[in-house]
């Protein structure tokens, strides 16, 4: 199977090895791996900041750069989130409606693909210790993918999952809010960041790469003895 990896600009710029891990965790699952280098960004940072027309040019590129894709995979729910919208924000253009429905619909964040697409539920992977799940808002409440990434960590060898507390509340990341509103953005990670402490976990794991970043920082700044992890290293540990 053929898939097309769109990685997102912050595991491009900041998290390479998540990009990675993810290449390599659908090789082993004989998965066939493009790399379009015309792939910038999604659009949807300037698209949440109202910058509608700036952001579909960069729409646009991304449904040049995969309309050819059998299948475009991202590990992140939020940018996959971004893409599957482009349907409904083309659909008075008819020009690029059609062109941005057949992107959307072949558009799966990593998880998603494996759980839905390849029907696979256990990679074989392996990694000893507790770890705390964080279900990012945009992957749960708008591309609704909850159960694909808890099926495939309760399949990970040695490893123990722990509920983690208010696990539905935000981690104060939302992309330029947490520039925009830097206090409430801080006060939100702080009480994440809190209940993952409650849990005792050895590991926080996330799918997208901004959760993670904004949780990870704080978690450095408090010098707190626990690992984040994006689920693609998780699922590519063997």
């Amino acid at each position: 199977m053929k898939v097309s990896l769109f990685a997102t600009c912050l595991v491009d710029m900041f998290q390479s090895e998540i990009g990675k891990s993810t290449v390599e965790l659908l090789e082993r699952l004989d998965c066939v791996i493009d790399f379009p280098k015309a792939q910038t960004c999604c659009g949807q940072p300037a698209y949440n900041s109202g910058y509608v027309k700036v952001s579909k040019e960069a729409m646009k590129n991304t449904i040049r750069t995969f309309e050819n894709a059998e299948y475009i995979v991202c590990p992140s729910g939020s940018c996959a989130n971004m893409i599957k919208d482009y349907e409904q924000i083309f659909v008075h253009d008819d020009i690029w409606r059609e062109r941005a429905k057949a992107v959307s619909s072949r558009t799966y964040e990593l998880t998603q693909f494996i759980v839905d697409v390849l029907k696979i539920e256990n990679v074989g992977a392996k990694l000893n210790g507790t770890a705390t799940y964080h279900p990012s808002c945009h992957m749960t409440r708008l591309l609704q993918v909850r159960n694909a990434p808890k099926t495939l960590l309760q399949n990970v060898e040695g490893l123990e999952l722990i509920e983690l507390p208010l696990k539905e509340n935000c981690c104060g990341f939302g992309g330029t809010f947490s520039v925009k509103m830097g206090q409430i953005s801080k006060q939100m990670v702080d009480e994440k960041v809190s209940t993952v402490q409650q849990t005792g976990a050895h590991y926080l794991i996330g799918s997208d790469a901004g959760c993670l970043m904004n949780i990870g920082g704080r978690i450095n700044r408090k010098d707190l003895n626990v690992q984040t992890m994006h689920i693609a290293e998780v699922l590519n540990s063997h």
